[in-house]
């Protein structure tokens, strides 16, 4: 405003002809407009003089070249832009301010990223890696381990048991026996291949057996009934042994009268056997 005659307020410095502001119906010439009116600027601290574009938001004020995001520094008057805890931001940085932070390189987690929770923490996708292959896992099933997280492939490798027959990892199922792991698939009769979980087996030599192969290939053979020497699977047989042969303990009798042998005195004929009484007839 140029004024025709007139003073200034505070410096009573005749405004005639001069540019001068009304501060309060009162005319102030511009240098105690400055000095004593102008708004400060939050930024920087300064006044903000007549002659410079003044911003203001929410009671504050600034210059214009001073209303910038206070994250990037990016000038923000003719931006988009929100205030967050008494601090002017563009959007990007306010996203960021707010987005949830990554796990593993704790850097914001944007809106629109492919991202990963589990437990209540999350991960950007190339951050939720694998503990031992430091791999993303991405799509993979995994495998926790304390606060670590394996893939598959490296959990079995670690901390899975072994098959004692095949030597691969046992992901699920299998079966112990001795003491040592299997597959169920693997636990099988050592002559016939037949599965064994769940059915009747016996151990001869380190080896195991079904029962028909134990009974047609292993047992020895009575030399009174001559049928296989088993007993019933789970329980023991008594069993005589001599010279090479062997009989069930209730086929040990003698061979003209049929008296009970086991733990009596005998004499042998051939392969018959027979009390002391009949073998002296």
């Amino acid at each position: 405003m140029m004024a025709d005659s007139s003073h200034c307020f505070y410096c009573q410095e005749d405004l005639g002809g001069k540019r001068f502001v009304r501060n309060q119906g009162k005319p102030v010439c511009v240098r105690c407009h400055t000095k004593f009116c102008a708004n400060t600027c939050t930024e920087c601290h300064r006044p903000i003089p007549v002659e410079s574009k003044e911003l203001s938001h929410k009671g504050k004020y600034w210059h214009e070249e001073c209303f910038r995001c206070a994250k990037c520094y990016k000038p923000l008057a003719k931006e988009p832009f929100s205030s967050k805890d008494d601090r002017i931001m563009c959007g990007k940085c306010c996203s960021r301010e707010d987005a949830p932070r990554c796990h593993g390189c704790y850097k914001a987690i944007l809106a629109g990223t492919e991202s990963v929770e589990y437990k209540g923490n999350s991960w950007h996708d190339e951050c939720f890696t694998c503990y031992n292959c430091k791999q993303p896992i991405g799509s993979q099933s995994f495998i926790s381990k304390g606060s670590d997280v394996y893939c598959s492939p490296c959990y079995d490798k670690k901390f899975a048991k072994h098959c004692v027959s095949c030597k691969k990892p046992i992901t699920s199922g299998g079966l112990n026996y001795q003491d040592q792991p299997w597959h169920g698939h693997c636990f099988v009769c050592s002559s016939c291949s037949k599965p064994l979980a769940r059915t009747s087996f016996t151990n001869h030599q380190d080896q195991v057996f079904c029962v028909d192969c134990y009974k047609n290939t292993v047992a020895k053979k009575c030399s009174g009934c001559q049928n296989p020497i088993t007993g019933c699977f789970g329980k023991g047989v008594n069993v005589v042994n001599y010279e090479g042969s062997s009989w069930h303990e209730y086929c040990f009798n003698c061979k003209k009268c049929s008296l009970s042998l086991a733990n009596k005195s005998f004499v042998t004929k051939g392969r018959d056997i027979f009390c002391a009484d009949c073998g002296n007839k």
